[in-house]
Parts: structure tokens; C-alpha cells; sequence
């Protein structure tokens, strides 16, 4: 790329998540962390509202307006939406300077465990939205960049990328995934727990951003050196009426108990299946925990109690994999690392 090109240019690094989308913008570094919601009305399809606007709605629309997630998974559920999405958010961190100039390139992060239909509806996504080269890239090789790991050398390293629809996980070397796994259990399935306790044991009905609002203020992976409590208001399943109940840290932890333990069994899966010599490695160098699931308190401490290994919660993790993203269109090492769609 010609240096009158890079600097017309608009590139993005986009990290299309599940909860969030973040955008990384070339020369700028991340300009937009946003809920990947849409707001849209039923009737005319009209897009009304996306990102944190549209979270407002969440559970509070009337019938002609629905807010959805377009991505389930890790995956696009709603193209549509999706491309609306994207569109959207590439218009917002747009500089008035690359108004007329060409399309952007696209470096995308998405989850490892996908198919091939899947990534090629992830390409056509954002040619629709204004793309002028896709890169897909998976997501713990962006997040193992984006934390600073060694991926190029002859080492092992254990990325760990707990995100809101997908849980992702790889052993790297030698600038490639030497192990990789994908499982569609994270922070979703984590609200998701904690409602359901709620439910089974309080009989009370709370709402998705109820109960992840309960997972960031008292959650934890393993007991906490002073156990916290919150006031929690929600409705009554056998009255039906507003209903309030105070909920200890220790209650949460054991609602998140089953979805955890789902995570450490890959962990372990792979560390068994890891050839000795990059077994070795982890030994030393242990392994980083990326994605909004790392913020989880205690999470590390877990991890490390059950695999023997150290254990690092990475410095930023929510935006790990966008600066890897991002990283990858900064330094053309990267880029020329993966082939384009």
C-alpha cells in the first residue's frame, strides 16, 4: 500500500461481537466500543436506533419496535441488522477527511470455531457495508496480538478469550493456531445462570441486563476475601407484583458454577492434547486471559488453581482482540500474515 494511499485511507480493525462491536480505526487507534444492538420497526424495517441507544430499549419497546442482537454466538443471526450494524458504526468513526476517498479495508475478528458458509456471510456482510478488502482473522489469534504474546516465534502461548457469545482458546506458535477451540458458552450463558437461579430460588423474574448488572457488581469465580451483596429488584412469578431480595456474592458464584466449570474442562481438553515441547513453555509463560469474561473477579485464580499453570488477566481485555485487529493493519507483518477473503 502507497504511503498517499495509507494516508487517505479509512482502515478498520472490527472486533463484531456478540455484546459489544468495537471499531478499531488505522492511525487512530479504538475509536467506538458499542452493544451490537439494533433498534427496528417492525412495520417499515426502519432502523431506529443502534449501539448504546438501542440498549436503552431492550425489554422497554412497544409492539412496533423490536431491539435485537444480530449476532448470536459469535455468528450473524440477522444479516440484515448486522449490515445496518456495521454501516452504521463505519459512518459514526468516519473522518470528515475520508468523506470521498476510497473504501476501507476490513480486518474482522471472528470466532474460530465457525464454518465456511458462516465466514463467507461475515465477508459479504461488510462488502455490503462499505468494504474494500476482508480479512477475517480469528478471534484468540487477534486477542493473543492484541495482548502483546510472541505469535511469530518458536514458543507456545495460551490465549484465552472469554466474550459474551463465544468462549475461544488457543495454544500458538510460529505465527499459527497449534490448537484451537470454540465453544458457544461465555458471559451469555453466564447472565443467563444467574437468572435462572434467581428464578428457581427467589421466584423472581429479572431481565438480561438485570442479571449481567448482577454478574459486574458481585460475580466471582472463586470466594473473594470479603464477600459483597446487592439489592436486586425484579417481579414476583407468584404475585406478579415489583419484589426486591438482597443476594450474596456467594449465591452468584454458585449460579456461575456449571458455566465456569464448562470453560475449565476445555481448558484442560487442549492443555492435554498440547505437544510436549509448547507443554513446556506453558509451564513457564502460563497463559492470558482476554474478552469481558476476564473482568469475571477471581476468574484467574480459578483458572490457575485447576490447570497448575500461572495465570494472567490481560491489561485491557475487553479490547484485546480490536487492537489486534487493529495491529494487523498498523504493521503489514500481520496483515500479510493471514490471506485475504
Amino acid at each position: 500500500m502507497t504511503r498517499i494511499a495509507r494516508f487517505f485511507s479509512n482502515d478498520l480493525g472490527i472486533d463484531l461481537g456478540t455484546a459489544n462491536t468495537a471499531v478499531y480505526l488505522r492511525g487512530k487507534g479504538v475509536v467506538l466500543m458499542e452493544p451490537s444492538i439494533v433498534a427496528i420497526n417492525r412495520d417499515t424495517k426502519e432502523v431506529l436506533a443502534v449501539g448504546l441507544e438501542a440498549k436503552k430499549m431492550l425489554g422497554k419497546t412497544p409492539a412496533n419496535i423490536i431491539a435485537m442482537k444480530p449476532m448470536k454466538d459469535g455468528v450473524i443471526a440477522d444479516f440484515d441488522a448486522c449490515e445496518a450494524m456495521l454501516r452504521h458504526f463505519i459512518n459514526k468513526v468516519k473522518s470528515p477527511r475520508h468523506k470521498f476517498v476510497m473504501p476501507p479495508r476490513m480486518v474482522i475478528a471472528v470466532p474460530s470455531g465457525i464454518t465456511s458458509v458462516e465466514r463467507r456471510a461475515v465477508r459479504e456482510t461488510a462488502l455490503k457495508a462499505g468494504a474494500r478488502i476482508v480479512k477475517l482473522v480469528e478471534e484468540p489469534m487477534a486477542s493473543a496480538i492484541g495482548v502483546g504474546l510472541p505469535v511469530e516465534e518458536p514458543c507456545g502461548s495460551f490465549i484465552l478469550d472469554i466474550g459474551g457469545g463465544t468462549t475461544e482458546m488457543a495454544v500458538i506458535s510460529l505465527g499459527g493456531l497449534v490448537l484451537t477451540k470454540s465453544l458457544r458458552v461465555a458471559g451469555n450463558e453466564m447472565d443467563e445462570a444467574i437468572s435462572n437461579y434467581l428464578k428457581k430460588k427467589y421466584n423472581l423474574l429479572v431481565g438480561e441486563r438485570t442479571a449481567e448488572d448482577i454478574k459486574i457488581n458481585i460475580g466471582s469465580a472463586y470466594p473473594l476475601e470479603e464477600e459483597l451483596t446487592l439489592e436486586v429488584h425484579g417481579r414476583d412469578l407468584v404475585e406478579g407484583l415489583p419484589k426486591m431480595i438482597r443476594v450474596r456474592s456467594e449465591e452468584i458464584r454458585e449460579a456461575l458454577k456449571e458455566t465456569l466449570l464448562a470453560i475449565v474442562g476445555a481448558v484442560r481438553d487442549i492443555l492435554e492434547e498440547t505437544p510436549p515441547e509448547l507443554s513446556s513453555d506453558l509451564v513457564e509463560r502460563g497463559l492470558v486471559i482476554a474478552g469481558g469474561g476476564a473482568l469475571l473477579r477471581n476468574i484467574d485464580k480459578l483458572i490457575s488453581q485447576e490447570t497448575k499453570l500461572p495465570v494472567k488477566v490481560a491489561e485491557n481485555p475487553l479490547l484485546a482482540v480490536v487492537t489486534g485487529a487493529g495491529k494487523m493493519l498498523e504493521e503489514e507483518r500481520y496483515f500479510k500474515m493471514f490471506p485475504s477473503e
